[in-house]
């Protein structure tokens, strides 16, 4: 039996979590592969804390390809083979002419989720622009959103499957930079990492808005230190290098942006 009330003990994704836990049970006594729904970054950043501690069952994560941040987790016993391949996803078209209505990633999300369906079936959302989007779905509902997905906003849209070579991702931008702070706070270093104010920086964090290492960090003074990730939704990603202290003891941060 798995000691599920220790390793659900002082987590944050509860419910998340104990189902992944379920299925871990399922995989030990079936002796296969059993799959997750899509997991959010945070979430999966605690399941990958969770499965460190469990020496008799491995995972794997896929959302469709390398950049994905949704993604689903193939979890089975540790001599069963597992290819990232064989992860069920499907990829769908939703498409329609914007060039007159423009939606953005919002507008197809709720109107996938206004079909029916529930956040843990939906992968990444790709907007192309007026030409509509791509949707990463579990494959037991590809049909049914080909049915039921027929609008966003006020464009007439279709919905199918698509083969994956018809995938259309922007590569991850990446920028290197060096800053020198007279602390590692969060305002300082994440301020120059994304080139706004720091007070600017302040007030998202203060809101909620930034994640460290995915957990929502809400003091502009928390202290990074080299390996940290720095995520802002819709501003992309911060990764804290390599940290030096100069003759006037300031640090020399190197940085790493991806958006």
């Amino acid at each position: 039996m798995l000691p599920k009330a220790d390793l659900l003990k002082a987590v944050e994704h509860r419910d998340c979590l104990a189902r992944l836990l379920d299925q871990v049970e399922q995989a030990l006594k079936t002796w296969e592969v059993v799959y997750s729904d899509f997991l959010s970054p945070p979430e999966q950043a605690e399941a990958q804390r969770m499965f460190q501690r469990l020496s008799d069952i491995q995972i794997a994560a896929w959302g469709g390809y390398p950049q994905a941040e949704r993604q689903r987790l193939a979890i089975a016993r540790p001599d069963l083979p597992l290819e990232i391949s064989d992860m069920p996803l499907t990829l769908l078209q939703v498409a329609g002419n914007f060039m007159f209505d423009p939606a953005s990633h919002r507008d197809f999300l709720g109107a996938v989720l206004g079909a029916g369906l529930v956040r843990d079936k939906i992968g990444d959302i790709m907007v192309a622009g007026e030409r509509g989007a791509q949707v990463i779905v579990v494959p037991e509902v590809a049909e049914f959103l080909g049915l039921q997905l027929t609008q966003v906003r006020s464009v007439p849209v279709k919905t199918q499957s698509i083969p994956w070579s018809e995938l259309r991702v922007r590569p991850p931008q990446q920028k290197d930079l060096v800053t020198v702070e007279a602390s590692l706070r969060l305002d300082a270093i994440a301020s120059a990492g994304f080139a706004m104010s720091r007070s600017k920086m302040a007030d998202l964090i203060s809101a909620g808005d930034v994640r460290v290492n995915w957990k929502t960090i809400t003091q502009p003074s928390h202290a990074l230190k080299t390996g940290d990730l720095v995520a802002i939704r819709g501003k992309g990603r911060l990764t804290v290098g390599d940290v030096a202290l100069t003759k006037k003891d300031r640090y020399r941060v190197n940085l790493s942006r991806y958006g």
